[in-house]
């Protein structure tokens, strides 16, 4: 540790630290621009001029090492002097349009330019001026003229988002931050150049001009989409969602997020919104009361109960719904006496359940790995966060290694990170290529192989990786979870994990994939799997925020008796005969449990639009009427406490498990694994207009 002294304030930081990150310990304000604490060190806009002792000139706080005994000062003449005289510099050039900017209120330079402007600019001359570019349907740069050359955009593109996909080409006043020779910005987390911009250069285009920053409420919330969990503040006026950000979470999701979690909530106020109960009559839909639809419902599963019996009724779940809408869904069906329930809506194989599967290990700790091999998963678009961590271990030389498909590693930097190996093979070939790895390590440890296999060059150098280093993990994606073969895929991963020390787990789906399990929302002795109930194994359906769509499967469900949707949008109208409006996210209290067990509840932060309802109010009434014996539950907590046991903040290790007894096949049968784009995981983003117009949607649909 290295020990100096700010303002007459002694601090002690580790070596090779830079005397901002002295002041941030010592709890001084340096004004900056440039330096962001996630971000390399590029010295660009030098406010952060401070005077150092036995040095003739000030010194940039961001770029200058601490030295044993140094003595820093922030507030003498020489220092503010300085700093002032950048900040002339600075806005020699910045247009006077503070009162339509996007950035107003937020604006790190027009609050710096109160204590650091001068009243009167001694710059007469003309100032330049940008052209706006056109770089995609997320990101507006309108007001490049704003820009102060910080370089925060270019650098995140670079180092976290692993594409530089914005430079700043040409020199003094020429300078300017663009694209490539036209290109447009496409990285998954690129709304987060917008978090960073200091300045408003770049906006967001769905939000732009549509409130001012301080007409808008801010309430906390937790994304609804993949397994991450990240942590959201919700921006409202006039009770209408207007813009997302991150919520700072250094365990979860940092101060990141990822586009569809920023952008999603256009689908919120959109014209597919569900707003009151609807009854299918003579092939027409009508709009009909809560009271009529929910007698309509009951009055329906009784009948079929009666006729068919209860092992005719079953319910299809979202693994995005909330953990209450989950527990009293799953609860209901079995009051009826069935026991077909099952949220695996894109498995294929569908083994007895042997734990709660989960990451395997804490999201913080992707950072810290020194190798890591991806099993069938498309990282980068699947879980962008999840991407972004392993992304940062492998910059400080983690080796990263994967077995996955050409279809989901296009290119060997597809996931924008260096991969030290890689397989790409057909999934069906995906268990003999794992088995091909542990053939390696079992030779190399001198014990038997789990399987008889051929080990590949890359799948050597897979072993090799695995085998070197201490942190270390073993991540099934959703493609193995999904994988016709996956009890084999997870027993060769086991094995793996326990010779070379890897901690094995599943990246895991969706953002509730972890809870849905925790709360039994899948089939038990003798019910019907999510294949089966698709393939027409029932006379009445219940679809819980999921859409089959009027395909071969939705057809097999239409020709039961009875299908009653529970979404916030007007989905599955060939398919069904009773729609009931029930509240996303934004509209509902409840919780989700991510990846590594965390379990995070959220409050609504907007009412309901319409007639709808909560879901698990609507599923507690239904059951009511159903005459189902239920716990009395006034709000969402008491839900929760009934199905977790307690209202705690991590799941209790003992119930999480990716342990398995399966035998290990390696039979090359035909393995198709369904590929779902980024932006069609569930039911808001395919309705978010933006995010169906970017490069990674419109690739999906032209697949």
């Amino acid at each position: 540790m290295v020990e100096i002294e700010i303002d007459g304030r002694k601090v002690e930081v580790p070596e090779g630290s830079m005397v901002m990150h002295a002041a941030e310990k010592a709890g001084t304000y340096i004004p900056h621009f440039c330096y962001h604490k996630k971000l390399s060190i590029a010295a660009n806009c030098r406010m952060c001029l401070v005077d150092v002792e036995k040095m003739p000139k000030p010194m940039p706080a961001c770029a200058t090492p601490v030295t044993q005994g140094m003595i820093v000062r922030t507030q003498t003449d020489k220092a503010i002097t300085a700093q002032k005289s950048v900040m002339e510099f600075l806005l020699i050039n910045h247009p006077l349009d503070c009162p339509i900017c996007d950035q107003g209120g937020e604006c790190q330079l027009q609050d710096l330019a109160v204590g650091y402007g001068a009243s009167a600019s001694r710059y007469g001359e003309e100032k330049r001026v940008v052209k706006p570019k056109e770089v995609g349907p997320l990101i507006s740069t309108r007001e490049m003229t704003r820009c102060i050359h910080c370089t925060r955009c270019v650098r995140f593109g670079q180092e976290i988002a692993g594409v530089m996909e914005l430079g700043m080409p040409n020199r003094g006043e020429h300078a300017e931050i663009e694209t490539f020779i036209g290109q447009s910005v496409d990285s998954e987390l690129s709304g987060n150049m917008i978090d960073i911009c200091p300045v408003g250069a770049l906006t967001s285009k769905p939000f732009r001009y549509s409130a001012r920053t301080w007409e808008l409420s801010r309430r906390k919330s937790i994304s609804p989409h993949d397994s991450t969990g990240a942590n959201l503040i919700v921006q409202i006026k006039n009770h209408q969602v207007l813009r997302v950000v991150p919520f700072e979470n250094e365990a979860v999701n940092e101060c990141w997020i990822a586009d569809r979690d920023r952008f999603s909530y256009e689908a919120l106020n959109g014209e597919e919104r569900l707003t009151k109960p609807m009854l299918k009559q003579g092939g027409t839909w009508q709009e009909v009361d809560w009271q009529t639809a929910l007698e309509y419902v009951a009055n329906g599963l009784d009948e079929i109960k009666a006729t068919q019996g209860a092992s005719a009724i079953g319910l299809l779940a979202s693994p995005h719904s909330t953990l209450e809408e989950l527990h009293l869904a799953a609860s209901l069906v079995r009051g009826l006496g069935s026991e077909n329930i099952d949220h695996r809506l894109r498995q294929q194989e569908f083994g007895e359940a042997e734990g709660v599967r989960w990451l395997g290990t804490s999201i913080a700790s992707l950072t810290e790995l020194q190798s890591v091999l991806v099993v069938g998963s498309n990282l980068r678009k699947d879980h962008p966060l999840f991407a972004q961590r392993i992304r940062q271990a492998a910059r400080h030389g983690a080796a990263v290694t994967a077995i996955t498909s050409a279809t989901l590693l296009k290119a060997a930097d597809a996931w924008a990170m260096p991969l030290r190996a890689s397989v790409l093979a057909e999934p069906a070939d995906w268990a003999q290529q794992l088995a091909g790895v542990a053939a390696t390590i079992a030779a190399d440890k001198g014990v038997p192989a789990p399987a008889e296999a051929q080990a590949s060059e890359a799948a050597q150098a897979i072993a090799r990786a695995l085998l070197a280093g201490e942190r270390k993990a073993v991540l099934l994606g959703n493609a193995a979870a999904q994988h016709p073969n996956a009890a084999s895929l997870l027993a060769l991963a086991q094995w793996i994990g326990e010779q070379t020390g890897a901690t094995v787990g599943y990246l895991t789906e969706a953002a509730n994939t972890v809870g849905a399990q925790l709360v039994n929302a899948q089939p038990g002795q003798g019910g019907l799997n999510a294949a089966q109930m698709l393939a027409g194994g029932l006379k009445a359906a219940l679809l819980l925020n999921c859409e089959p769509g009027p395909d071969t499967a939705g057809r097999a469900l239409a020709s039961g008796a009875m299908v009653v949707t529970l979404s916030p949008f007007k989905a599955n109208l060939d398919i069904s005969d009773v729609l009931l409006p029930i509240a996303p996210f934004t509209e509902t209290s409840g919780t989700f449990v991510n990846a590594e067990g965390r379990v995070q509840s959220f409050h609504a932060v907007v009412r309901p639009l319409g007639d709808t309802r909560p879901g698990w109010k609507v599923l507690r009434v239904l059951g009511d009427l159903l005459g189902i014996a239920q716990l009395d539950s006034d709000s969402s907590q008491d839900v929760l406490v009934q199905a977790l046991g307690a209202a705690t903040e991590m799941v209790e290790p003992g119930r999480l498990s990716n342990r398995t007894r399966a035998p290990i096949r390696l039979d090359s049968a035909e393995a198709r694994v369904p590929a779902v784009g980024i932006y069609q995981l569930d039911g808001i983003v395919r309705r978010a207009p933006s995010l169906q117009l970017t490069a990674d949607a419109l690739e999906g649909a032209a697949a």
